[in-house]
């Protein structure tokens, strides 16, 4: 059985400094287990401080919130994958919901992003999910598939085995509100309906949304999630250290 894989996004949150002190409290208080990983995706910034920290503990890994899909040029403001991978990223998160509806992100730059990754010796985690007004029109599943197969197409076995899915719908990111544990496990087993055959390894899928200290064990119990993916409820090192030592329900 692999091992649950809990994933921290500070999104825009913590320094450098602050990236240090935080892996520092975080070590101190979670003691490593078999039966778990724990990724942390920090900004761009603070990669670098946040990997040489970490370096310290083989269980823990850092990446980055995004890439580009170009491996260097004229792109302002972007940071390419093998830049990631030279501050110690070694790994990605891709197609998160705040960059395809905040910045515009298509499906067709997430299977671009996926490549660039996978080129880079990077792992890649792609972000999947629906907004609200998708899901009170029935078209969950068909957003998921859409963006499932845009996004790894023409990908082999192989290349697919090392990409982690997650799972995040829109309307749960950051709203207090969440899928019951029910819910995810359908999307989960569609999801998994879909990457079967094309994958073996099978790519480990995640949940993120809204997951807490409160709903973590609960969601933890729904034995098609592999982990889950967290923002707010990650940025404080003690609570996340509880939250990473909790046993499903």
């Amino acid at each position: 059985m692999r091992p649950l894989l809990f994933a921290a996004n500070w999104k825009m949150h913590l320094g450098p400094d602050e990236a240090r002190a935080y892996l520092k409290a975080f070590r101190a208080r979670y003691n490593r287990r078999t039966d778990r990983e724990v990724w942390f995706f920090p900004p761009a910034v603070s990669v670098e401080a946040a990997a040489q920290t970490a370096r310290e503990r083989g269980d823990l890994l850092v990446g980055i919130q995004d890439i580009h899909w170009e491996p260097k040029g004229a792109f302002t403001g972007a940071v390419s994958a093998p830049l990631a991978l030279q501050a110690g990223a070694r790994a990605s998160l891709i197609g998160h919901s705040e960059r395809r509806h905040v910045f515009g992100e298509t499906d067709d730059d997430t299977r671009r992003k996926v490549g660039a990754a996978l080129a880079a010796g990077l792992l890649p985690v792609l972000c999947v999910g629906e907004t609200l007004a998708e899901r009170d029109a029935g078209h969950t599943l068909a957003v998921v598939v859409r963006q499932l197969a845009a996004a790894l197409s023409g990908l082999d076995g192989a290349a697919l085995s090392r990409v982690v899915v997650a799972y995040e719908p829109v309307w749960a990111i950051g709203t207090g509100r969440n899928a019951t544990p029910q819910d995810a496990g359908a999307v989960h087993r569609e999801i998994r309906a879909w990457l079967a055959g094309r994958a073996a390894p099978a790519p480990r899928v995640l949940y993120g949304g809204s997951v807490s200290a409160k709903n973590v064990a609960a969601l933890l119990a729904e034995r098609e999630l592999d982990g889950v993916l967290v923002g707010g409820a990650s940025l404080d090192p003690e609570g996340w250290a509880q939250l990473v030592q909790t046993d499903a329900a």
